[in-house]
């Protein structure tokens, strides 16, 4: 398959990043499925496809669900090829509250272990946030992932979170991006509050403006970790690459405004063999937009091959 190289007519990261979001993407018959927790929680899996073709799970990114525009356009592709899709929401992503205090987070794991332990796919994928936390699966698995999934690829996965953040807080990118993912995030929190699950202070939960401030204050603490700093380090993917034993893809473009170029490089130095590392230098974050649905293909052709 030709490499990736942005339509001439979408200059830049921020724009291969936004259009495929609101570009009309394909609809999917989702078949729902609630899986009650060992915890006493739930999770929501949105199915597709028939038959015995291959079976691909999706984690998607923050925020993200069966209706972000990669899993329906992944979706489509996969059914066209006679392959199913599952995709594994994390809690509280799937238009439902979990009933727990606790919520989601990028080195979520034990979860990913979990789900995929019950569903034995063919296949895994994720989707940035989810791209990370398959990541740091595959990592800490090492040969035994082999006896759950024969192949994974990982989409702009923030592979250092705090170098993620530091990029996602300034500028350009906390107006367009942070911004936005706060919305939910908050929303899902002070719903908490409202419930009496978290003592937090509303106004305080309100008026956080960046990753950090979310994180110090409702991630870290919320899923045993001590501030933002220690659930950077510990849930980062980057330290768990070169125990991988699977056979992975890694997909970040150069351009993606979620991670700079010198530090996708640094945080994959130390890859697997069984890693193999695509970064064009255009496509943004989880974009890829033109050429034919070329992520879903590539997704899918690494995946199909033996």
């Amino acid at each position: 398959m030709s490499p990736y190289h942005a339509p001439w007519w979408l200059p830049g990261g921020h724009l291969q990043t936004i259009v495929p979001v609101l570009a009309p993407a394909p609809r999917v018959a989702w078949r729902r499925e609630r899986w009650e927790t060992p915890d006493g929680d739930f999770v929501d899996v949105d199915r597709a496809g028939e038959g015995d073709g291959p079976l691909v799970a999706l984690f998607h990114g923050l925020e993200g669900s069966s209706s972000s525009h990669y899993a329906l356009r992944l979706a489509a592709y996969a059914l066209a090829l006679g392959w199913r899709i599952a995709v594994l929401h994390f809690r509280g992503c799937s238009g439902a509250l979990n009933r727990l205090p606790r919520a989601y987070h990028s080195g979520d794991s034990a979860e990913i272990d979990w789900m995929l332990r019950r569903l034995q796919p063919t296949y895994a994928a994720g989707v940035s946030l989810g791209g990370n936390a398959l990541l740091k699966w595959l990592g800490e698995q090492g040969d035994a992932a082999a006896g759950i999934v024969r192949r994974a690829v990982a989409v702009s996965a923030p592979l250092s979170l705090a170098a993620s953040a530091r990029v996602l807080d300034r500028g350009l990118n906390r107006r367009l991006y942070v911004r936005h993912f706060l919305v939910t995030m908050k929303a899902k929190t002070l719903a908490k509050v409202a419930l009496g699950q978290l003592a937090l202070d509303q106004v305080r939960v309100a008026r956080l403006g960046t990753f950090r401030e979310f994180d110090d204050l409702v991630t870290a603490p919320l899923h045993g970790f001590r501030d933002a700093n220690d659930y950077w380090a510990r849930a980062s993917s980057a330290p768990w690459l070169a125990r991988i034993r699977v056979p992975t893809l890694i997909l970040n473009a150069r351009n993606d405004p979620f991670l700079t170029a010198t530090d996708l490089a640094a945080a994959t130095r130390e890859a697997a063999p069984d890693v193999v590392l695509e970064f064009p230098g255009t496509g943004g974050h989880a974009g890829f937009p033109g050429r034919g649905q070329w992520l879903a293909r590539r997704i899918l052709d690494f995946l199909d091959t033996d």
